[in-house]
């Protein structure tokens, strides 16, 4: 049973063609987004997905076997290391643009399918020092305030109209990144302004948490402001965004056109796992730490990464999240596949809605 954690070492390699990438030239400095975006799309689309799921004994090992939780500590570890390798690699004179767009795409692809995707893991768990850690990994991609919103905005009204993470019916990726990340920021002040006010404290305090999300985020990009120049923190901001941007794919294809019933006066029924899309293609769920076996994790969001399970009432994505989330980046493609699945489920959205997540209150 201890072997079955090494398994999840594999996103290691995204680690390995990083450092490749931050001291090479040419088409070496995309080998991690090729691995990422063309050979496992392409591996996931002609292999069976695993449905499988953990025993009883099984799951009690698991739960007790600590490599899983130390694989993601690592992860963190080795996060900051690899950033302060890129921006020192875009000191060298010899750069040339093709080689700064593939080391700027590589850095994003580890902002985002480790940083964000590592810090939503820990981000869910009640021990302090793996909340840090989680809070850590999110800080290299500048979306620290990912946690608030994510754990009290958005698995409390995922799959209804007050949700900015859950894509409507007929909604484009492209439209939903800008909605997502501009509401996700105000629905994160919100949640920490409304906590300040039940507590009779003014929003501007040291209480509140998104005021030390900026204050943290500033400082990391004056250091690299001072120490490396600010074309490196320019290329900073590329990286930062783009694993952002693969943060809000990821849950584009989650969501897209699932909600929840309506119980009453802005009540709904609990999320369950029908309310998400899953995926059991083996490569992207090691990648991703199981993220898409994601019906089960807004079913019960304490559940640790390991233990995931497959329920069958739960609706399937056709490939893995790296083939669906270059699927999605064609809105055409997407809805013709898409639309179909969604309108065979009883919880569908019948027309686009407009978010009505309300403006930043004080």
């Amino acid at each position: 049973m201890k072997f079955r954690a090494f398994k999840y070492f594999s996103p290691l390699l995204i680690y390995i063609g990083a450092i490749h990438s931050f001291t090479s030239y040419g088409i070496i400095c995309f080998l991690p987004l090729i691995y990422a975006w063309v050979i496992i799309p392409v591996t996931e689309y002609f292999l069976r997905p695993d449905t499988a799921n953990l025993s009883d004994a099984e799951e009690e090992l698991a739960k007790a076997d600590r490599t899983y939780d130390y694989i993601l500590y690592g992860i963190v570890f080795l996060q900051f290391p690899t950033l302060f390798l890129f921006l020192s690699s875009l000191q060298d004179p010899a750069l040339r643009t093709v080689d700064l767009a593939g080391r700027i795409g590589t850095m994003g692809l580890l902002c985002g399918t480790l940083g964000i995707n590592v810090g939503h893991e820990l981000g869910h768990r009640s021990k302090q020092f793996e909340i840090i850690l989680g809070k850590l990994s999110l800080l290299s991609s500048l979306y620290m305030h990912f946690y608030i919103e994510h754990n009290k905005g958005h698995h409390r009204h995922v799959g209804t109209p007050a949700d900015p993470s859950s894509a409507r019916f007929g909604e484009s990726v492209y439209h939903f990144w800008m909605r997502s990340i501009v509401f996700s920021y105000i629905s994160a002040w919100n949640i920490t302004n409304t906590e300040l006010r039940k507590e009779g404290r003014k929003w501007f305090s040291l209480k509140n948490e998104m005021i030390h999300v900026q204050l943290i985020q500033i400082c990391l990009c004056g250091l690299i402001y001072f120490y490396f120049g600010p074309i490196a923190l320019l290329c900073f901001f590329g990286a930062a965004f783009i694993g952002i941007l693969l943060l809000e794919t990821v849950n584009y294809i989650e969501h897209y056109g699932l909600s929840r019933r309506k119980t009453g006066m802005d009540k709904y029924e609990r999320a369950m796992p029908h309310h998400s899309w899953n995926s059991n293609h083996v490569i992207g769920r090691l990648m991703l730490f199981e993220l898409s076996r994601h019906s089960d994790h807004h079913y019960l969001a304490s559940r640790k990464y390991q233990l995931l399970r497959h329920h069958e009432d739960a609706p399937q994505m056709p490939t893995g999240y790296p083939g669906m989330m270059m699927l999605s980046l064609v809105p055409p493609l997407w809805f013709s596949i898409m639309n179909k699945k969604v309108k065979k489920l009883t919880t569908v959205h019948t027309e686009p809605q407009i978010s009505s997540v309300p403006a930043v209150s004080g």
